[in-house]
């Protein structure tokens, strides 16, 4: 398989994939986001431009992520610059069962070890058994759940130290 390069702060291409990876999941009964949530305008209320992720390869955009250095909403108790936190880590539909997930959180685990954290962390629906399986297969621990905003998630963390 050839190797990704990523980029920074492609939002209008991290919100693209993430727009197609949710509407195929709607068309298959598996609904993750609302598609309406994932416009640019939209999602630079939650992650900053720059935290945004692209994976690319050939020219193809094939995947992303946000990754940010603070998690209020899920992890209000964290101290500063323990941790960075992963979200919205989508596959471009097109581009599934190539083992891309895996390559995106190798990406994040590095930057994350790159910036000195002893963990990077997330939240995923408790009710999704795939991607729960998709984060303990990369050696991320459950460390608990809980309601946040009507959301039963739960939280994950992958010590790096």
């Amino acid at each position: 398989m050839d190797s990704l390069t990523f980029t920074r702060g492609d939002l209008a291409t991290a919100s693209g994939i993430l727009t197609a990876t949710a509407s195929r999941l709607a068309e298959r009964g598996e609904p993750l986001w609302p598609v309406p949530s994932l416009t640019p305008e939209r999602l630079t209320r939650h992650y900053p431009p720059e935290s945004w992720r692209v994976a690319w390869r050939g020219g193809e955009a094939v995947g992303t992520f946000a990754l940010v250095d603070r998690d209020p909403l899920f992890w209000p108790e964290d101290p500063p610059g323990e941790a960075r936190y992963l979200h919205k880590l989508g596959v471009h539909p097109d581009a599934q069962g190539q083992g891309l997930a895996h390559m995106l959180l190798a990406e994040a685990v590095r930057e994350t070890r790159g910036a000195g954290c002893a963990f990077l962390r997330l939240d995923t629906a408790a009710t999704r058994p795939k991607l729960r399986a998709l984060y303990e297969g990369a050696g991320f621990r459950a460390v608990d759940e809980r309601e946040v905003k009507g959301f039963h998630v739960v939280r994950y963390e992958l010590p790096l130290r």
